[in-house]
């Protein structure tokens, strides 16, 4: 109690949590907000402008990702009924292999709402062709309800952010938008400053090409910029 007066009344810096000694320091150099999850991982809530975004390192959420996972989310305001995936190759395969596992040679016989979306939409929605997908045909998959928003939003930067990712084609990856938010998800061992800040650098890019396919000039089918909620941050509960 003592030494937390000294520090108050000196100006003196807190230390940075125990185990965050790289990644707290950063988060404070860039006005972000770090709070640290006992016994799990961290959350750091930061702003692109004025949207706000939150990144979250912890245990995996999902099936497909095994040990720890790096998760971005912004609420983006976005049409509600617009719902898309973009993920990795290897992860597209694991996933059908599951999906034929448990619904086609197992007892169920339907894909209900305990599965997560985008393995749900993996199975409804229809991929971009490959002529449409340039050369990120070779390393993702991408499908949506809305084929002339998706085809619009990997247009220029984020198509080249996603083609200039160095990551093993065996790590899982998905980037995805659904009920307004986007959000991507990746397996991530150890939290290194490098790492969070590459993915913090595509979540942010494909923030600002949502932004600007949404935008009432882009012409973009499926967006109704006058219906759209102002983004605020979600809350702490666990939602897919």
């Amino acid at each position: 109690m003592l030494d937390g007066l000294k520090r108050l009344f000196s100006g003196a810096p807190a230390a940075a949590p125990e185990g965050w000694e790289g990644i707290a320091p950063w988060a404070a150099s860039r006005h972000y907000t770090f709070r640290d999850v006992p016994n799990e991982g961290f959350v750091v809530d930061g702003r692109l402008e004025a949207t706000p975004w939150r990144l979250e390192w912890g245990p995996s959420q999902r099936p497909y990702i095994v040990g720890h996972e790096l998760r971005l989310r912004a609420e983006m305001g976005l049409p509600s009924d617009l719902q898309l995936v973009v993920m990795n190759r290897e992860l597209q395969e694991t996933i059908e292999q599951a999906v034929f596992n448990q619904y086609v040679e197992g007892v169920q016989t339907r894909i209900d709402n305990q599965t997560p979306p985008e393995m749900r939409w993996l199975v409804m929605f229809p991929r971009l062709p490959a002529s449409e997908m340039g050369a990120l045909h070779e390393r993702f998959i991408a499908l949506s309800n809305h084929k002339g928003w998706l085809v619009r939003w990997l247009e220029g930067p984020l198509a080249q952010s996603l083609g200039a990712l160095r990551v093993a084609s065996a790590v899982p990856m998905v980037l995805m938008i659904g009920r307004g938010r986007l959000m991507l998800r990746t397996a991530l061992a150890e939290p290194e400053l490098p790492a969070l800040q590459a993915w913090l650098r595509l979540f942010e890019t494909a923030m600002r090409e949502a932004r600007r396919v949404s935008s009432p000039e882009s012409g973009a089918p499926g967006t109704r910029p006058s219906a759209w909620p102002s983004s605020a941050l979600p809350g702490d509960e666990r939602k897919p």
